[in-house]
């Protein structure tokens, strides 16, 4: 039988939190050290988030510099492509750092991730042409890509049990939060002359910074010191030509060929793959055109184009920030299962609502902020439910599989969206098109386990 896990640096066990619930206010049941995890996760997710909206909304005015001028007629296709090929990079780099998380630690991987890619952001602001633009924007990818599996990892194995999905919506707002910064960013950045594009990139170099304090400032996971040194002496057991048991055949396993050797783990790994690919495909094909297609609304109205697309993406993250947390506090309340198919219906529901039957350019902006809830808010699902999915020694490669495998596919979502607009020669028909891809994520959630309040498996 498990004994309760002990709070990082000892003190009452987590889940005594979670005895105590009823009678103490939730977050007074959370130590310091397990909030600034939190932080450190919340913080490198922000960084992220402003990294990732630079780009949204540089891209086209980026290209119009950079392209040839036959050539600037087709920047939508262009801006596609520059954002397929961050995704892209993005998941090759999130399998590299999930894989690594399970082996070298949550804390040691995330800060170096966060260096990686203060460090690379900006080299995007030396762009000479568009295709320099293009593959410095897939390194940065790379670079950018571990971060998010190693904060959930840390997130969820040190927050209570109780509490888990608070700790992941907090956590995962820290992207929506870097969203809204870097419009208000650009809201006063994009009057700043020609090379305002440029200085977006350079002020994504500051987060670096934040590995100074997160060194000494953050606890490691003792779930993953725990079944990492065991590893370790299995490992070394092995070398020494001892017969291993079945536990220990599984910790010796290279992660990724554990992990998808269990049958069990294999057939939630392959739901949890297609349900992410539903999530993300419907932000990358749909949400990204959100700024711009406002933006063009507002220009048709003889109003500023960049200063609306600000505005659209401001409004679209306030309700991100908002849908991230409250995802994460009603998964608690009322389950995974329910919460995570109540926030894929919404979004596609929503999808016809604001790029078809909303025209004026104030209701649209209150449509975007809801649409953002559920529409981007619906990421919290993955930090808040995968964890709990997968057993300790295989939990970081498993949650880096899930979150980024399918930008393998994804990254196309740009592409076609970009093909679709300049075909239908608009938003509207394009955006209705890509969101029946939000059904595969609501057909898919019955069929995982429901979790809530569990405590996270240490086998399977």
């Amino acid at each position: 039988m498990h004994q309760p896990l002990e709070r990082p640096g000892g003190g009452t066990p987590l889940h005594a939190s979670n005895d105590a619930a009823g009678n103490v206010v939730w977050y007074r049941s959370i130590n310091g050290q397990q909030w600034r995890a939190l932080a450190a996760s919340n913080l490198g997710w922000f960084f992220d988030g402003y990294e990732t909206y630079a780009l949204i909304l540089t891209v086209g005015g980026a290209l119009g510099q950079l392209l040839e001028p036959s050539l600037r007629g087709q920047i939508p296709f262009y801006a596609g492509l520059v954002i397929a090929l961050t995704l892209l990079g993005w998941g090759i780099g999130g399998l590299i750092g999930g894989v690594l998380t399970d082996y070298i630690g949550r804390k040691r991987m995330m800060m170096l991730a966060i260096l990686a890619y203060s460090l690379t952001t900006g080299l995007s602001a030396l762009s000479w042409n568009w295709a320099s633009f293009a593959a410095l924007r897939f390194i940065v990818g790379l670079a950018m890509g571990s971060e998010w599996a190693t904060g959930t990892a840390m997130t969820a194995e040190i927050w209570p049990d109780g509490h888990r999905g608070k700790g992941a919506g907090l956590m995962q707002c820290g992207l929506g939060t870097g969203f809204f910064v870097a419009s208000l960013v650009w809201l006063f950045m994009s009057g700043a002359g020609e090379h305002a594009w440029r200085y977006m990139y350079v002020i994504g170099v500051l987060p670096g910074l934040a590995t100074l304090w997160m060194r000494a400032g953050i606890p490691e996971s003792e779930q993953w010191e725990r079944v990492d040194a065991h590893r370790k002496a299995t490992l070394a057991r092995k070398r020494a030509g001892a017969t291993l048991d079945e536990r220990e055949q599984a910790l010796a396993r290279f992660t990724l060929v554990d992990l998808l050797g269990n049958p069990k783990l294999r057939r939630r790994t392959c739901i949890a793959i297609l349900m992410s690919l539903s999530t993300t495909l419907g932000w990358w094909g749909i949400s990204t055109w959100v700024p711009p297609y406002i933006g063009s609304e507002a220009a048709r109205a003889g109003m500023s184009a960049a200063t609306w697309a600000s505005f659209a993406g401001m409004a679209y993250n306030v309700g991100a920030i908002a849908g991230y947390i409250g995802l994460g506090f009603l998964a608690d309340a009322y389950g995974r299962k329910r919460i995570t198919c109540l926030f894929f219906a919404m979004a596609f529901v929503l999808t016809p609502v604001l790029f078809m039957w909303t025209h004026d350019l104030v209701p649209m902006l209150v449509i975007c902020c809801v649409t953002g809830f559920f529409s981007l808010g619906q990421y919290t699902w993955m930090p808040t439910w995968l964890p709990e999915l997968y057993p300790t020694r295989v939990r970081g490669t498993a949650i880096a599989l899930c979150f980024n495998v399918p930008r393998f596919l994804a990254w196309t979502g740009p592409l076609i969206a970009g093909t679709l607009i300049a075909r239908f020669g608009g938003y509207g028909h394009a955006a209705v098109t890509v969101g029946f891809i939000y059904l595969v994520g609501l057909v898919l959630a019955p069929w995982l386990p429901e979790t809530r309040g569990q405590r996270l498996p240490e086998e399977v």
